[in-house]
């Protein structure tokens, strides 16, 4: 992933560093309203990445978990530590229907490369629709009390590594965060295969003109 201007914990793109204070962080993760201490990526949720996923998730193509595990092991930094690593579940009912839950397969080439276990250590308790037309605010609704602790021990004291597929607003893993966070996480990073950009698409071709002309840093 890459982008002129983007926040250094969530790794929220942006157009200008306006957004952003002198230590280049935004302002919801300075007010806290993330949940989480740090976000990554590996790329952006469009292309052939974009195109994988769709063939992983709702093909159940799951052959393809191996490869785009692969992929978040290089998204991770060297110098990250933690000592658990936590899946985004999926209700039940999905899961009976996808096979299996796209999340835990993600997580296990992180399991070999951390050498720490993964722990399914958040259950969701309700069935939510799909979210992929849903604004922020719907989102979080929608989610709103969906996400329960299957196991206290697991997270207490411990620092956290929560795997997603696809970052969009965020909405689902500031739930899950807030939720280990209150149940004694010490510290909760996030890693997605994708994320997707918000960035107004008028904006992202200005700036790659920009670049393109060396008027961009």
């Amino acid at each position: 992933m890459s982008a002129d201007y983007f926040c250094f914990r969530c790794r929220t793109p942006f157009l200008s560093e306006r957004p952003l204070d002198q230590d280049g962080v935004c302002r919801r993760c300075l007010s806290g309203l993330t949940g989480y201490d740090y976000a990554y990526s590996f790329g952006y949720y469009e292309g052939a990445l974009r195109k994988m996923i769709h063939h992983f998730k709702y093909a159940s193509v799951d052959v393809l978990a191996g490869p785009l595990g692969d992929l978040m092991v290089r998204a991770l930094p060297l110098d990250l530590q933690v000592d658990v690593i936590v899946p985004v579940p999926l209700h039940w009912r999905r899961r009976l229907w996808r096979g299996f839950n796209q999340c835990e397969l993600l997580a296990r080439p992180l399991e070999s490369r951390l050498r720490v276990p993964v722990v399914a250590a958040i259950r969701k308790s309700r069935h939510t629709e799909t979210q992929a037309s849903s604004t922020p605010a719907q989102r979080r609704s929608n989610l709103t009390g969906a996400f329960v602790l299957a196991d206290k021990n697991a997270v207490a004291g411990k620092r956290v590594l929560l795997v997603d597929d696809v970052l969009t607003t965020g909405a689902t893993v500031t739930m899950c965060s807030n939720l280990l966070r209150r149940s004694g996480a010490v510290s909760v990073t996030v890693l997605t295969l994708a994320r997707v950009d918000r960035r107004p698409a008028e904006g992202r071709a200005e700036m790659t003109a920009l670049r393109a002309t060396g008027g961009a840093r």
